[in-house]
């Protein structure tokens, strides 16, 4: 990646219409609806966009979408990449210097994932105040990082307060259930085993994925104010393992998007 292939990719998106997006928002599996949100919507495939990678996955869709919701506007990524696709950190995160690159000021991340925390059940919706990274490297360990930003770049507070308290009003607001807790990303693309669980549960998780912690520390690296919710899709209780179905995760991220889709328009709204 090079400062070149980054204007390079956003001349492109400005010759589509892409101008000054406010908010940028990930989408994750199964959480696609957010995109019939989108007034006068601009489409650009990944597969047309200079230098970006390309969505391998049959149930991540591969666009970005410019367009305006309640008034503001947006760049949304329906479609995002993962290490167990063979990518690395740094096309899994090239969307995101790219959106930032384009002139966003606010990142929102959605993703599904399975509860370790016995508390959370499916359906539920998480907020990430926390995460672990278990992916067995950094997005910005490479060599010329420093021409995009510090080097060491602080964790101490990877989401932004403002947004998480903005959230966690407007679920009270609506009546929306909000469990708050720490995310652990790890590789995947194999589910966990009981013994992995408990492993995750003694470290400290709520709930497990498989994406999210690159983005998140490339939004640090950019200064870029980021919020996530995690969607319980599945319960990951060693004592009683059943085998997860893909169909059913993506089954039970549709039924609770729709809360999910509430939380982040009222929050784009505010910003």
């Amino acid at each position: 990646m090079t400062k070149n292939e980054l204007l390079e990719t956003t001349a492109y998106l400005k010759s589509k219409g892409f101008e000054a997006p406010e908010v940028g928002i990930v989408l994750g599996t199964g959480l696609g609806k957010l995109v019939d949100e989108i007034e006068n919507p601009i489409v650009a495939h990944y597969n047309h966009i200079p230098f970006f990678p390309l969505a391998t996955v049959e149930f991540h869709s591969g666009k970005l979408i410019y367009g305006e919701i309640e008034g503001k506007k947006v760049v949304v990524m329906q479609g995002r990449f993962h290490l167990y696709e063979g990518y690395d950190f740094i096309d899994i995160t090239y969307p995101i210097r790219a959106m930032h690159e384009l002139g966003i000021k606010k990142l929102l991340i959605s993703n599904a994932a399975g509860s370790i925390n016995l508390d959370y059940k499916k359906g539920d919706l998480m907020l990430l105040e926390d995460h672990i990274n278990l992916q067995g490297g950094s997005p910005l360990a490479f060599k010329g990082v420093s021409e995009f930003g510090e080097r060491f770049v602080d964790m101490s507070q990877p989401y932004d307060v403002d947004m998480r308290n903005t959230i966690i009003n407007t679920a009270k607001q609506e009546n929306i259930s909000l469990q708050k807790g720490v995310y652990v990303s790890v590789v995947g693309p194999q589910l966990e085993t009981k013994a992995e669980y408990r492993y995750l549960k003694i470290i400290g998780a709520d709930a497990v994925g498989m994406s999210t912690v690159p983005e998140v520390i490339v939004a640090n690296h950019l200064k870029l104010p980021v919020a996530a919710i995690s969607v319980i899709t599945d319960e990951g209780d060693p004592d009683n393992l059943e085998p997860v179905d893909i169909n059913e995760i993506i089954r039970i991220a549709g039924e609770a998007e729709p809360k999910m889709i509430t939380l982040f328009k009222k929050l784009i709204k505010q910003l």
